[in-house]
C-alpha cells in the first residue's frame, strides 16, 4: 500500500467533509480494530457507526449495507481496502 495513502485519504476525507479529524484520532479507532473485525457484519457495522461519530457526519441505514456489501466483496486485501476508500471518497 502506497506509505502516503493515510494521510492523503485523510487530507482528502478532511476536505469533501469539511472536518477535521486527527490522524491521532483515526490511529486511536484503527487500534479496536481486530482481523475479525471485518468478518463480523455487527462488528463493521459498529465501526462505521463509530467512524460516522468522530466525523459529525450521519450515515444512512441504506449507505452502511451499501459499506458492508462493498467490505465483504472486496475482503481484507489492503490494496483492495485503498480501492474502496477512494471510490467512495468520490460519492
Amino acid at each position: 500500500m502506497n506509505r502516503n495513502f493515510p494521510k492523503n485519504a485523510l487530507n482528502a476525507i478532511n476536505k469533501k467533509a469539511g472536518k477535521n479529524i486527527t490522524e491521532g484520532a483515526v490511529k486511536k479507532l484503527a487500534s479496536t480494530v481486530k482481523p475479525g473485525t471485518l468478518q463480523s457484519e455487527a462488528q463493521l457495522r459498529q465501526l462505521i457507526k463509530q467512524v460516522s461519530a468522530m466525523a459529525k457526519v450521519p450515515v444512512s441505514e441504506d449507505t452502511i449495507k451499501d459499506i458492508i456489501g462493498a467490505v465483504k466483496k472486496t475482503g481484507t486485501n489492503p490494496s483492495s481496502l485503498e480501492s474502496l476508500v477512494k471510490m467512495m471518497m468520490k460519492k
